[in-house]
């Protein structure tokens, strides 16, 4: 019977990072996460702070599985090897999206007979839709339908940015030259501008660390291996001495999650449906693969929690206690969902591909 290798590491952070990210936008959004300050002030005050901080888990793991994936094409050598894996990456992208953005739509329309509030925006336009099919709202200054569906955009730009780097540079030594430069670019000076943030050099610091994570661990030449490693030390020691000047956290935990995967990240256990795991391996295993579906339809449950919330009119009341389990029925909502779209759409779409 067939097995498949799966990372603990990698599934963990996962699955960490999409849960962090969900309570992150509740306690961002409608009058459920205010009045769930009233009883977890401390709590919620984090969340919102620092919740954010998980893109940076999400941008190092996108830039380590990219170039896992990729090492295994055959050469990109020519435009349309490049173009076949950048358009086969946006197909598998594409289905269990679009389904997420049509809920979150449904729900949003339910949501503004009784939500005044700006997080619920107004009705969605067609151009406003077509934008997001093509991963341009952000681009043409259209407002997001959903929350966090901007990162699936810049995935597939960084995504198709590596591929095509990849076609340019065959070997790899001017490959890590180059990623080194995109990298420290991003860190030092386009992440720090908000001009940028729609486009794919904001977060190509992270993102570049996972790819160098990657090849320092895992690529078959050690001569590569090597001058990975040497970019990664240099990268990490500009991190360190900018802190001097000024903390970013983000780049910090950035460098510490590749540190973490070239440490750790290869430690495996077998996929195997009769084989008995600890509970919580299951756990994570079963989270790890839903985390994207979960992460594209959390922001639907959050605009039926404040529905519920205010239509009841426990709004009036400030029932902090019940904003608290409308937050946890709301995440626990966006993983029962994420199972069907995971089972539904996501599995079977994995078969769109040009071959």
């Amino acid at each position: 019977m067939q097995t498949k290798t799966h990372f603990l590491l990698v599934d963990f952070l996962k699955t960490f990072a999409a849960l962090t990210i969900i309570l992150h936008h509740l306690s961002s959004y409608g009058q459920v996460a205010e009045d769930a300050r009233t009883v977890l002030p401390n709590v919620m005050a984090w969340l919102f702070n620092y919740g954010r901080y998980a893109v940076q888990i999400f941008l190092v793991m996108g830039g380590y599985l990219a170039a896992q994936s990729l090492l295994k094409q055959e050469k990109l050598r020519t435009v349309h090897a490049v173009l076949k894996v950048i358009i086969n990456r946006y197909l598998r992208l594409f289905a269990p999206y679009v389904g997420a953005l049509l809920l979150t739509i449904a729900c949003a329309w339910v949501a503004r007979f009784w939500v005044k509030d700006e997080f619920v925006g107004q009705s969605e336009t067609l151009a406003q839709f077509l934008s997001h099919l093509f991963f341009l709202q952000g681009i043409l200054g259209l407002d997001s339908i959903s929350a966090g569906v901007w990162y699936v955009a810049i995935d597939w730009q960084l995504y198709a940015i590596l591929a095509l780097m990849l076609g340019m540079f065959p070997g790899f030594r001017s490959l890590i030259w180059m990623l080194a430069i995109f990298c420290m670019a991003s860190l030092l000076y386009f992440n720090r501008l908000g001009t940028y943030e729609n486009y794919f050099i904001y977060f190509m610091g992270p993102y570049g660390l996972g790819i160098l994570a990657q090849l320092s661990k895992n690529y078959a030449d050690p001569k590569v291996s090597r001058l990975a490693r040497i970019f990664l030390g240099i990268v990490t020691a500009v991190i360190v001495l900018s802190s001097f000047q000024q903390i970013w956290m983000r780049n910090i935990l950035a460098l510490v999650v590749s540190l973490a995967l070239i440490i750790w990240g290869d430690r495996s256990y077998q996929d195997h449906k009769h084989m008995k795991y600890h509970k919580l391996v299951n756990a994570i295993l079963w989270s790890s693969r839903r985390s994207y579906c979960a992460f594209l339809l959390h922001f639907a449950f959050i605009l039926l929690a404040n529905t519920l919330y205010i239509a009841w009119g426990m709004d009036q009341r400030h029932d902090g206690m019940m904003a608290i389990a409308l937050m946890l029925i709301s995440v626990f909502m966006s993983w029962l969902a994420a199972n069907y779209l995971y089972r539904w759409v996501e599995v079977p779409s994995r078969t769109l591909k040009l071959s």
